[in-house]
């Protein structure tokens, strides 16, 4: 289902030419020094848009480092005069907007942990009406794509049109390779239900190290996202936070230079016959699979009438073990990965237990 918000392009307003809109910086703004020379560095790329420096910093414990405070925003003014790169920070409070915007911050983004309250996001809200500044929301810390809708929906209702999306990855309790699981298929949802939407991926918290980033930055720009909100410290070894997964300016600048950029169309006519015929192709088998689910249902149906007119209880254990089993063989064999095969046999297997418990437990037809 389609959603509607009243936005701008992201071209609109931040000019990136044909390329992605690059923000990068340091996790945390440490000291003066360390800000506007990491600054320096990043602009004498060429290749970055916004400066970017954690200013205000929500810690899982007390006692961790918090942020430098307001203090840095005048770091932050400093770095801007002297680069000439826009600049952006987090905001998780109606004093941080307030601070934030007195200091002429250009580009404001709400944290993930913040997105996940729809309190504290209304606040936020509440405090940008009548500001015409870009806000950028991060997807909650768990995956559930309604909240973030929803952040987006409350900032935009308070008159926010240059309006876009960070997709952060999503906690997760089986341990990874990352930080936090990129969860692909529910920034595409997004994109699905707000077509219009600019989506920046941030591959640092994605990763949680460096080593992944440039994985992780490729497979975004393969995903049409339209830029990337990037790590980078002038010494990331003594980061005060995030230290694993900042980079140094110069390796950002040769990541984006290995990056490559395609376009989400093509005006190639061959091109495009060609596509159209695959796609025919693809509609076809669609309409095969979605043909022969709807027989392994009625199949499902006729097991649920005899398993109730022989009193035998639905979910049998053993048997989806088997089925699990034997597909994913089968899969591998057909060069199909055991993540989507299992998803796709939970779905049919849970549609066909509902199929039966609609059977087995219909109130019986009684004549009057």
């Amino acid at each position: 289902m389609k959603h509607s918000l009243d936005i701008l392009p992201l071209k609109s307003w931040i000019d990136t030419g044909d390329k992605p809109l690059i923000i990068a910086g340091p996790c945390s703004a440490e000291t003066e020094e360390q800000l506007v020379s990491t600054a320096h560095l990043l602009a004498n790329t060429g290749k970055v848009n916004v400066l970017r420096a954690g200013i205000w910093k929500p810690r899982t414990r007390p006692g961790e480092f918090e942020g430098i405070g307001s203090i840095g925003l005048e770091w932050m003014k400093r770095a801007k005069a002297e680069t000439g790169l826009l600049t952006a920070t987090e905001v998780a409070t109606a004093k941080h907007v307030e601070e934030a915007l007195a200091a002429g911050i250009d580009v404001l983004w709400i944290g993930a942990r913040s997105t996940a309250n729809p309190f504290t996001v209304q606040e936020i809200a509440d405090a940008l009406q009548g500001v015409d500044v870009p806000v950028l929301i991060k997807n909650p810390v768990n995956p559930d794509l309604s909240l973030w809708l929803g952040a987006l929906e409350r900032v935009n209702r308070a008159g926010i049109k240059k309006l876009g999306a960070i997709h952060r990855g999503f906690s997760s309790y089986e341990k990874t390779a990352f930080r936090n699981e990129p969860m692909w298929d529910l920034a595409i949802q997004l994109k699905t239900i707000v077509p219009e939407l600019p989506i920046i991926n941030d591959p640092s918290h994605i990763c949680g190290n460096r080593e992944l980033i440039p994985y992780v930055t490729q497979k975004a720009m393969d995903m049409d996202m339209q830029g990337l909100i990037i790590e980078s410290h002038i010494d990331p070894s003594v980061a005060w936070t995030d230290a694993k997964q900042q980079v140094t300016p110069a390796a950002l600048a040769d990541l984006l230079d290995h990056l490559s950029i395609r376009k989400p169309e093509s005006n190639n006519p061959a091109f495009e016959d060609k596509l159209a015929e695959l796609r025919g192709q693809i509609d076809k088998l669609d309409d095969q699979i979605i043909k022969q689910i709807g027989d392994r249902m009625k199949i499902a149906e006729k097991i649920g009438e005899f398993k109730r007119d022989n009193n035998v209880t639905i979910l049998q254990v053993s048997r989806w073990d088997e089925i699990v089993q034997k597909r994913v063989q089968l899969a591998k064999a057909l060069n199909l990965s055991e993540e989507f095969t299992v998803k796709y046999l939970e779905l049919l297997h849970n549609e066909s237990i509902r199929k039966q418990n609609e059977i087995m437990n219909a109130n019986p037809v009684t004549e009057a």
